[in-house]
């Protein structure tokens, strides 16, 4: 029995209090800046740990290369994959706010469990030693709190923030231009992590990096709450899912019968697909036509979903062996400045922070759209299609850069520039701004209105599942290739492995995927 209470349209949205929301008084675009500027310090913080971590894995916790790639993209992948946990708990039971607030201050008791373990040499393994049991438990405690805080902000964060905004008074580019801000704040607390606190990891240690982590995380925190009175609150509408599945396991059940009620509903209905859905309806199977709604638009989602899986697959190579590429390359810039090979990051997100705006303006400028008689904005499906097609080419080009690398070191230990990286590192930037902006904006507004949270969290599932799926792949790659060649393509030296040859299956797996996807958007659009 679902112990909420059904709540009418206009109480979807209530005040602190539990009470109708006032228009000149709660949400609106001064709340949805607070929930932006959460999010660059939330994002700074986290984007400073996953830049770097696999360096402190290897060199402080005494983790293989292999372990220590594996370990980053697990912690990350596992952050954003219980974002769906999270988001179901905020469309179900607890108000987005709370949802926030709680998994806030679990991700930074997180923090400061692996804050402790840098301080206290007693809790880390010593030089020509391997990690304890203890040691190992308590990293693995520490990162996986800060797993399941991360995944709660993550979650509704985004959609909190558009919920603030409502497209009959603010005008109907407000969701969008939210999305693109929000964005763009993203970007800026990544653009602060890999350049200033990657700088104080490698320059002045890891100890002051996650104090000053922590301060940044506890004031994201502190200036979210400051909007609690004034905030827009969705009110829970119990689980989805549940209701998913009774329409899902009532249409089998159904499977055979034939009722006037549930064709008469097919044709008054503007979706085409998943109507077998509509068998729910027959008298006596106890489902509305707005919970059979809610299902098929969920279920619609879930191919768009899948397809954009290997993009991030990509992804997660910034922050492992292209990390491990650039300590194998040369970082002089001049003879008294180095980059630190996690800073390259900071190369997408200067083209991503200058483009971000560039193509809001140009995607709603009157002026372009009466010269031109058209508009120059992207529809949310092509914006992902462009970024997957991306994501292929960088691979290609990733599998360059590392041949010319290796015959650099095969010809006297030779050391190319590590700026060569930056090629790789702005394609997969540029991948990820179309692909992820254009997932949170079209997840959140193809979503149905009980279910916000739970869509806009596939967005960071996707990522999350991509980065599983190269843990997956090194595993079997280097099975594979060991059992064929007698030799791992990724070895634990680079230089002693073939990390080109896993680039190219990328870009060709990633080539395969955009003709997917390509066929799943043709469908969803008809």
């Amino acid at each position: 029995m679902n112990i909420l209470p059904e709540v009418s349209e206009k109480d979807e949205y209530v005040d602190w209090r539990g009470r109708s929301v006032q228009p000149n008084k709660h949400g609106g675009k001064k709340m949805a800046l607070l929930v932006c500027l959460t999010e660059i310090l939330e994002n700074m913080v986290l984007v400073a740990n996953i830049s770097n971590l696999v360096v402190y894995f290897h060199s402080n916790m005494k983790f293989t290369i292999p372990e220590s790639s594996n370990m980053l993209t697990n912690f990350t992948g596992t952050c954003l994959l219980l974002t769906l946990f999270s988001g179901f708990i905020a469309d179900s039971f607890l108000k987005r706010f709370w949802c926030i607030i709680l998994f806030g201050i679990l991700e930074l008791l997180g923090l400061l469990i692996l804050t402790i373990q840098a301080f206290e040499p007693s809790l880390r393994p010593k030089e020509g030693e391997k990690t304890s049991s203890s040691q190992e438990a308590m990293l693995y405690i520490g990162l996986s709190v800060m797993a399941l805080g991360v995944s709660g902000i993550k979650a509704n964060l985004a959609s909190h923030g558009a919920d603030q905004l409502d497209p009959v008074i603010h005008g109907q580019q407000i969701i969008t231009s939210f999305f693109n801000g929000f964005f763009f704040c993203l970007c800026t607390g990544g653009m602060l992590a890999v350049t200033i606190l990657v700088w104080i990891q490698v320059n002045r240690g890891w100890k002051l990096s996650m104090i000053l982590c922590t301060i940044f995380l506890f004031l994201a925190i502190f200036i979210y709450s400051l909007g609690f009175k004034y905030y827009k609150h969705k009110v829970p509408g119990g689980s989805p899912f549940t209701r998913i599945f009774k329409v899902l396991r009532l249409s089998f059940i159904n499977r055979k019968q034939y009722s006037q009620q549930s064709e008469d509903s097919i044709r008054g209905s503007n979706a085409k697909k998943f109507r077998f859905l509509e068998k729910a309806i027959i008298v006596g199977g106890h489902a509305s036509t707005e919970q059979v709604e809610e299902a098929r638009s969920f279920l619609r989602l879930l191919p768009i979903f899948g397809s954009t899986i290997m993009m991030n697959c990509c992804l997660a190579q910034l922050q492992t062996f292209s990390v491990q590429q650039g300590l194998l390359m040369n970082t002089k810039v001049s003879n008294s400045f180095s980059i630190p090979p996690a800073s390259l990051t900071a190369i997408p997100i200067s083209f991503m922070l200058l483009s971000v705006p560039i193509f809001h303006h140009l995607s709603t400028s009157q002026t372009i759209t009466k010269l031109t008689g058209t508009t120059l904005s992207l529809k949310p499906l092509k914006r992902i299609g462009v970024g997957l097609a991306l994501a292929s080419f960088s691979m290609t080009v990733a599998s360059l850069v590392e041949i010319k690398r290796r015959r650099a070191y095969s010809n006297g230990g030779h050391q190319i520039s590590v700026l060569w990286l930056s090629f790789q590192y702005l394609l997969l930037g540029v991948s990820d701004m179309f692909t992820l902006a254009g997932m949170l904006e079209f997840f959140y507004s193809e979503a149905p209105e009980t279910m916000k949270s739970v869509c806009t969290s596939l967005s960071w599932c996707s990522t999350s599942m991509g980065f599983f799926l190269s843990s997956i792949l090194v595993s079997i790659v280097n099975k594979v290739s060991k059992r064929v060649s007698g030799e791992e393509w990724l070895a634990e030296s680079l230089n002693a492995g073939h990390l080109e040859f896993f680039y190219a299956l990328l870009a060709l797996l990633n080539l395969l995927n955009f003709f997917n996807y390509l066929c799943w958007a043709k469908w969803y659009s008809k």
